[in-house]
């Protein structure tokens, strides 16, 4: 069993019972955040793409002994800036103790905040004590989800936002070809232009047969 608690924005920490992992961990400026840096010690910091509102504490978590997992580009700027990393890129594997990663593609851009390029964004799959989870990113809706969705998904974290990711309509039609047990959706009610209705998301998600959690930040499930 693992427990994947949503910490706002699109940080997710997943609980395993040998490896933590934190996706995304924008905490320090997140006006939403249901929690800071100093309160969780991952073993792992998976990130997405390198843009600020994901890229977040990485190095604060780093200093506690995290290695960051992710792009070259992304592994190296980490490395550069004192941090313990693992190099990877879309199609690689990662195994740790109690489960493995996989990274996949996403439609979107990434960048540091001082303009470095951060390399291919992606989503995720992690498998987490024999539990299947898809961190999508941030991304637009793509055809090629279907494939991701073969992995035998038991959660989806989908972003809903719009404005700069998939709005709830096409992350219902990602629904269709992801075929996840359950979702979360994610980057959303941050910032007044991704403002999205989370509730009625889930609710029709529902209606898919997908079991939809609208989770407020510090809110958790176990699966």
């Amino acid at each position: 069993m693992a427990k994947v608690t949503f910490l706002g924005h699109a940080a997710v920490l997943l609980e395993g019972a040998e490896t933590t992992l934190v996706i995304d961990p924008f905490l320090t400026g997140n006006p939403v955040a249901a929690t800071g840096p100093e309160a969780i010690k991952p073993d792992l910091i998976v990130l997405t793409h390198a843009h600020g509102d994901h890229w977040g504490d990485t190095l604060t978590l780093a200093g506690k002994g995290a290695t960051v997992v992710s792009t070259y580009e992304i592994a190296v700027y980490a490395e550069k800036h004192g941090a313990q990393a693992f190099a990877m890129n879309i199609g690689g594997s990662y195994s740790f103790p109690g489960g493995r990663l996989k990274f996949y593609p996403a439609w979107h851009s990434s960048s540091f905040p001082d303009g470095t390029y951060g390399g291919m964004p992606m989503g995720v799959v992690i498998e987490l004590d024999g539990k299947k989870i898809y961190h999508a990113g941030d991304t637009a809706l793509f055809s090629d989800m279907r494939i991701i969705g073969q992995e035998g998904l038991d959660l989806a974290l989908l972003p809903i936002g719009d404005t700069f990711t998939m709005g709830p309509n096409d992350a219902l039609a990602a629904l269709e070809l992801l075929r996840p047990k359950q979702v979360i959706p994610i980057h959303y009610n941050t910032f007044p232009v991704i403002e999205q209705d989370g509730a009625a998301f889930a609710e029709q998600a529902g209606a898919l047969g997908v079991r939809g959690h609208a989770l407020k930040p510090g809110g958790a499930v176990e699966i």
